[in-house]
């Protein structure tokens, strides 16, 4: 029995105080109420399309990853859309540039798709690269960075790495440097995301002229209220997730620290954790109701104390990375037309309203 309590406190002990690191809960503060505004009517087949995502991601282990990244990438291949998509693998670096009408070579946005760290790609969020290379006129490209499970957590980062060095000298014309850059992500992406901005500063590196994170998972910890809170009002994240924010905080730090083979704790994971300050201009989009929320609030508190420019924007009553339904949903625009005025104010010049 003696050995027994040793152990079971010893477990307690390395699992608070190693895997959980510092309690973040002083970030937290009251959500600000917002004036009741109805979803648009688009909101209707949103959820429509998100309850057939439901039923079609049933079963376990690989069964359910492969379908889940079928229905992703069949809901990019499904729309229509005015860029024109360049494929480009070699043996360090998949993706594909999103190219509008009138893109400038110079001007160029990384985007780091969302997808949990296992499911995603440049096809799944056609949607999202489309509507931002016609927005600002600039050369997006999508990075296709490694998954879990086949792949480690931080071969995925490192993608992202090596894609950042990359694009930094190259364009869609072949190489010549950047004249303005832009790193952007949603959900898996958006962590990724402001764990990029934070190594590029570290390293010395050109810094990105502005982030754009939306929806972003921030740390891995996994405490933050809102994913308990909000499970119910999150029709994207809740079922997906819901039952796994109902396991005991400790057994989760566990579980992310074997799948992801790092400490939850560690900022090239949990972005909220690590140094804030010397960041360039961010603008972080989240949902008012979705479990991710705080995630989002966390870490623009934290960067504001630190007098980094980084910016919070929520709308009511929208699903996990609402971006992604655009044209169809009104706050989806909404959205773009913000990310179109916080990167003109950042990156003069860089924005030209589409049509």
């Amino acid at each position: 029995m003696f050995w027994l309590a040793i152990t079971i406190v010893a477990f307690v002990m390395f699992s608070y105080l190693v895997l959980r690191g510092e309690n973040l809960s002083y970030l937290d503060q009251p959500v600000p109420q917002h004036s009741y505004r109805a979803p648009s009517d688009a909101m209707r087949s949103v959820l429509a399309s998100l309850s057939e995502f439901g039923e079609g991601s049933h079963g376990r282990g690989r069964q359910r990853i492969h379908a889940i990244r079928g229905f992703m990438d069949k809901m990019g291949a499904e729309g229509t859309y005015e860029s024109e998509f360049l494929s480009l693998s070699t043996p360090d670096l998949r993706g594909e540039w999103v190219l509008g009408p009138n893109h400038d070579s110079g001007r160029r946005i990384l985007y780091l798709h969302g997808g949990a760290f296992i499911a995603g790609s440049p096809l799944s969020h056609r949607a999202i690269t489309d509507r931002l290379a016609r927005l600002t006129g600039a050369s997006v490209f999508a990075l296709d960075y490694r998954l879990m499970p086949e792949h480690k957590r931080i071969e995925g980062i490192e993608d992202c790495r090596r894609a950042y060095r990359w694009i930094l000298e190259n364009g869609p014309d072949g190489r010549s440097a950047a004249e303005t850059l832009v790193v952007a992500g949603d959900s898996a992406g958006g962590n990724l995301t402001l764990s990029l901005l934070a190594w590029v500063r570290d390293q010395g590196l050109r810094q990105a002229d502005a982030g754009i994170a939306l929806s972003p998972a921030t740390d891995a910890v996994l405490d933050a209220p809102s994913l308990r809170d909000n499970i119910a009002t999150d029709p994207m994240l809740g079922p997906a997730f819901g039952a796994l924010a109902k396991v005991p905080n400790i057994f989760v730090l566990w579980y992310t620290w074997a799948t992801s083979r790092m400490l939850p704790t560690d900022p090239r994971i949990s972005p909220l954790r690590g140094s804030l300050a010397d960041l360039p201009p961010v603008l972080v989009q989240a949902s008012d109701t979705e479990m991710l929320l705080d995630d989002a609030r966390r870490y623009v508190a934290k960067a504001q104390a630190a007098e980094s420019p980084v910016v919070l924007q929520t709308w009511p009553d929208m699903v996990h990375v609402w971006q992604m339904f655009t044209p169809e949903l009104e706050e989806a625009e909404e959205a773009f037309a913000n990310i179109a005025e916080f990167l003109d104010s950042v990156v003069p010049t860089s924005v030209e309203q589409a049509a």
